[in-house]
């Protein structure tokens, strides 16, 4: 056993996990912040920032090291374990593929936002067929080192131990459970009373004052977070200085409100990660499923309750004025739980959203696998959303355009987003069970009995357990996709 090696190794990840915090603001900035004529030499700091990683990890003494290496208890063996996962990835792919496709995704992902803007998907075409002509060619590499299939070393970066053979019998069950629920739920609907609108206008201002304050209710301390806005909601930075955004729409106050919510969770798990292990494989999440979860567990489960609802239902009247009855619960129960085909994935109610990830696996299975061919997508598309929710996209800004995941290289993360669902219903009856005053919290608007659990079973353990193997350790058995039918079944069909 070598523990210098060992300690080497460590300093060496620390060092490639300051570079991606780098790496992670710039990100922010580019989406937050940055003028659009910053977008060229963005792409090309972000390139020498994962070369520069990408050379740090591949080095010849990294493998010597790892051969010698020894670590002693759970953490550290768990943490040289995933180093060596780490390597081995990173070692498949020659730098110079890494550094294009930085600069590839970069570059797409500029187009993409003027193109989503017009609907124009010709625009984009070119930049995305590079894109995935380089993500092929990653996968491909990964592949031979791995031994797994193309598109599962892709889902691998995001989610350990999850595949596509994993996956499809999950999706393809949920489709047959929602050809009948999704009727059903549109028919119980139709015979209650149709929601009232609050009245707005409801101030970006006062929007952006409420979103902070309640995100600080979950537990996000603005000493190491912070609040902006950006085209595509998301959650980056690091575990002591994350960053969420939103975007505002004067004329209607949930997206903004509820998206808050949702990066809030993400950046409560940030937090929570165990500062022990900062900087170091074992100290980082669980993996893009494990992330969905817990954005999910407060947006879905948490905040969209009858209980959290009570709470925030007069909070709301407060903030923005109007006719009550808008904000009573039942009423904000009916708007914020409306089932509905829609064609964007993003403002999907929980019933159908799990569809708009099936669609986009297959698409994404399919160009990885040069089954589909970059031209072709719009297409298939269409034909892929009549099939499942039984409706066409008039165009493709509400199609293939609206996300910004393929034309900034991610394919692969989709799965995560379903899994993360099914996961997030499972804790949540989880802390359900071990937490007998959860709700009665909730009704005061609090969530700090289900943060403190959530910190104790799933943020502080890191990476130290792959995903099923944290799902048996904080529930007592693997995921379990019955949690969330059960849990949707209760939330749609039954009235």
């Amino acid at each position: 056993m070598n523990n210098a090696a060992y300690a080497s190794l460590k300093s060496r990840f620390a060092r490639i996990a300051t570079l991606g915090e780098a790496a992670a603001m710039l990100h922010w900035d580019a989406a937050a912040v940055m003028p659009p004529g910053g977008g060229a030499a963005r792409g090309e700091q972000l390139a020498v920032l994962a070369g520069l990683s990408h050379g740090l990890l591949t080095a010849p003494e990294v493998a010597e090291e790892l051969d010698v290496a020894g670590a002693e208890g759970p953490w550290d063996e768990a943490n040289l374990a995933l180093m060596r996962r780490t390597h081995l990835r990173a070692t498949a792919l020659p730098a110079e593929l890494v550094e294009a496709t930085a600069r590839a995704n970069s570059a797409c992902e500029k187009v993409w936002r003027e193109a989503r803007a017009r609907s124009d998907f010709a625009a984009v075409r070119p930049w995305l067929e590079d894109v995935v002509r380089l993500q092929r060619e990653t996968a491909q590499a990964l592949s031979a080192a791995t031994g797994l299939a193309p598109y599962d070393a892709l889902m691998e970066g995001y989610q350990r131990g999850i595949g596509a053979a994993d996956v499809e019998p999950v999706f393809a069950a949920y489709e047959r459970f929602l050809k009948d629920a999704l009727p059903r739920a549109e028919e119980i609907q139709a015979r209650r009373p149709a929601p009232a609108q609050p009245e707005g206008p409801f101030p970006a201002e006062v929007q952006r004052a409420l979103c902070r304050r309640l995100s600080e209710r979950v537990g996000l301390d603005y000493d190491h977070a912070r609040l902006d806005e950006s085209t595509h909601p998301f959650c980056g930075g690091t575990p002591t200085d994350v960053r969420i955004t939103t975007r505002y729409d004067e004329g209607a106050f949930a997206q903004a409100l509820l998206g808050v919510l949702h990066e809030t969770g993400h950046a409560m798990y940030e937090r929570g990660l165990p500062a022990a292990q900062a900087r170091q494989p074992v100290g980082e999440a669980a993996g893009m499923a494990a992330h969905e979860s817990q954005s999910l567990i407060v947006e879905m489960q948490a905040c969209r309750s009858d209980a959290y609802l009570s709470w925030l239902g007069p909070e709301l009247h407060a903030a923005f004025g109007g006719a009550p009855a808008a904000y009573a619960p039942s009423n904000l129960a009916r708007l914020w739980r409306r089932v509905g085909r829609g064609f964007i994935r993003v403002e999907a109610d929980e019933l159908t959203y799990p569809a708009h990830v099936i669609l986009r696996f297959r698409l994404e299975r399919a160009l990885i696998g040069r089954d589909l061919a970059v031209a072709d997508l719009p297409g298939a598309w269409a034909e892929g959303m009549q099939a499942l929710l039984g409706i066409t996209p008039p165009d493709d800004a509400r199609g293939c355009l609206q996300d910004i995941h393929w034309h900034d290289g991610a394919f692969g993360y989709f799965p995560s987003y379903t899994l993360g669902a099914m996961a997030a219903a499972q804790l949540m009856a989880a802390a359900r069970a071990a937490l007998p005053g959860l709700d009665e919290a909730l009704g005061r608007g609090d969530l700090g009995p289900l943060m403190g659990w959530l910190r104790v079973s799933v943020h502080e353990r890191g990476s130290l357990l792959g995903f099923q193997e944290l799902m048996t350790a904080a529930t007592g058995q693997p995921l379990d996709p019955g949690a969330f039918m059960a849990h949707v079944k209760a939330r749609y069909l039954e009235g």
